[in-house]
C-alpha cells in the first residue's frame, strides 16, 4: 500500500531538501555519536533509520519496549545491516534510577535526541495518566538536559508537536510547557525541537487503527469535520534529524505548507484507504449498525464506515504548526520551515511549583483530573481548553 497515495501526494516531502543538504548530513553524523531516547516508537524508529544509514560513530539507543528495539535491530539489519560503528539498544526507562546510573557511567554523546512522550489527547481523560504525561513530557526531559549538560554533549533536541501552538488539550499544553523547558536551559546547552503534522501509519494513530480494523474484520470509524495535515513515518525522522543536525539554539523546525502538503479529513484517508484495499465503503448511521453489518458486507466486497463530527474533549478542528506571534524563517530550505526564538521572548518557568503539587498529590493520594489541569492552566495562560466531559474512548 503507497502512503503517499492515500494521503494525497505523489512524492516525498522533504526530497530536495534530502538531495541539497545530504553531503553535509552525511559529513556531520559520521563524526557524531548519538543518544537516542524514545528511539524505538514510530517516530524514533524513523529517525535511528536516518542516522543509522549515515554511519555515526556511536549510536545507542533506549527505548521501554523491549518488542520495539527487537522489531528496530531486526529492521535495521534486514535494510541497512551493518555499519562500523558502536550501535547498542537498551531497554530502559529514562524516569528510572538505573538510567541515572547508565547516563552517570561516563559515556560521552554530541546528540542526545529525546522522542519519549505520552502523546494522545484521550489519555488526558483521568488525572493518573495526566500525572504521567507531566512527568513524561516535561520532568523527564527537564532531568534528560540535565544530565546531557552534565556529561559535555553539544546538542539536545526533543520532539514537541503542532497540538503545542495554540493548545486546545492538555497534552498539547504539557508539550508548550516542555518547549519553554527547552528555551529556559538553552542558556546551558544548545537545544531545538520539531513541531509536525500526523505521522500516517504510526503506532496508535487513527490511520494505524484503520490496518487493525481490517485484520480484526471490524467498522472503521473516522471523524469527518477534522482536517489534518499527513507526513510519512520517513518523513517525521527526516524533519526530526534535520532539527537536530542543523537546528540552531531555540529553533523550532515544521514542515512547509506548500502545493506538497495538504489538509486532508480522516474520512477522506477511509475512503482511500478501503478502495486502495478494493472495498467500496458502506456509510452507517449508528455503531450498531456497523457492527451487526460487518460479516455481509464483507462477502459484498463493502465495508461498514461510521464518519462522525467530532465532539470530545480536546479535538482542534484545524491544524497550525506555528502562532502570529512567532518568528518564521522559510527561505533557509524548501519544505521545511523554522520558528526563530530568542531567550528573552520567554518568561522564565519554574517547575518548583508543578514538582511539589506533583509530589504531593502522590503522597496523599487524592487527586481530581480538574486540579491537574488548572495546575497546568497556572503555566499557560494561553490555552484555549474546555472539558466537554466526553473523551474517545468513550465511542467506537
Amino acid at each position: 500500500m503507497n502512503i503517499l497515495d492515500l494521503i494525497g501526494r505523489s512524492s516525498p516531502l522533504f526530497k530536495r531538501d534530502i538531495e541539497q543538504f545530504d553531503n553535509e548530513l552525511n559529513k556531520k553524523i559520521s563524526k557524531s555519536s548519538f543518544l537516542i531516547l524514545g528511539g524505538a516508537g514510530s517516530i524514533g524508529q524513523a529517525v535511528v533509520k536516518e542516522i543509522f544509514k549515515r554511519n555515526p560513530k556511536i549510536i545507542h539507543v533506549v527505548d521501554l519496549s523491549e518488542n520495539n528495539l527487537t522489531e528496530l535491530v531486526r529492521d535495521l539489519r534486514s535494510s541497512v545491516g551493518y555499519i562500523p560503528g558502536d550501535f547498542k539498544t537498551f531497554a530502559l526507562d529514562i524516569g528510572s534510577h538505573i538510567f541515572d546510573v547508565f547516563m552517570s557511567d561516563g559515556k560521552g554523546y554530541d546528540y542526545v535526541l529525546n522522542f519519549t512522550a505520552i502523546k494522545h489527547v484521550r489519555s488526558e481523560k483521568d488525572p493518573y495518566t495526566l500525572l504521567r504525561m507531566i512527568e513524561t513530557n516535561i520532568f523527564n526531559t527537564d532531568k534528560t538536559i540535565t544530565q546531557a549538560i552534565e556529561n559535555n554533549c553539544k546538542k539536545y533536541f526533543c520532539v514537541s508537536t503542532d497540538k503545542a501552538a495554540n493548545p486546545v488539550n492538555l497534552m498539547g499544553g504539557t508539550k508548550r510547557i516542555m518547549e519553554k523547558v527547552l528555551m529556559n536551559r538553552s542558556q546551558d546547552i544548545s537545544l531545538s525541537t520539531a513541531r509536525f503534522a500526523n505521522v500516517a501509519f504510526s503506532d496508535g494513530s487513527l490511520l494505524h487503527g484503520f490496518n487493525q480494523r481490517i485484520l480484526k474484520k471490524q467498522p472503521i470509524v473516522a471523524p469527518k469535520d477534522v482536517r489534518r495535515y499527513f507526513v510519512t513515518p520517513e518523513e517525521s525522522g527526516q524533519l526530526c534529524m534535520f532539527a537536530a543536525i542543523f537546528g540552531e539554539n531555540r529553533d523550532i523546525y515544521f514542515p512547509k505548507l506548500s502545493e506538497h502538503l495538504h489538509l486532508m479529513t480522516f474520512s477522506d484517508i477511509a475512503v482511500s484507504f478501503l478502495e486502495n484495499l478494493n472495498y467500496t465503503p458502506y456509510i452507517c448511521k449508528t455503531e450498531d449498525e456497523a457492527r451487526s453489518k460487518i460479516n455481509e458486507l464483507i462477502k459484498k466486497k463493502q465495508w461498514p464506515c461510521l464518519f462522525i463530527e467530532s465532539d470530545t474533549t480536546g479535538e482542534k478542528g484545524f491544524e497550525e504548526f506555528y502562532t502570529k506571534d512567532e518568528e518564521i524563517e522559510m527561505t533557509k530550505y524548501n519544505d521545511i520551515g523554522i520558528i526563530k526564538n530568542k531567550h528573552s521572548s520567554f518568561d522564565h518557568i519554574d517547575l518548583k511549583r508543578l514538582r511539589k503539587k506533583y509530589t504531593t498529590w502522590l503522597e496523599n493520594g487524592e487527586l481530581s483530573k480538574e486540579d491537574v489541569a488548572n495546575e497546568l492552566m497556572h503555566y499557560l495562560p494561553e490555552i484555549a481548553y474546555e472539558d466537554l466531559g466526553k473523551y474517545l474512548d468513550d465511542k467506537m
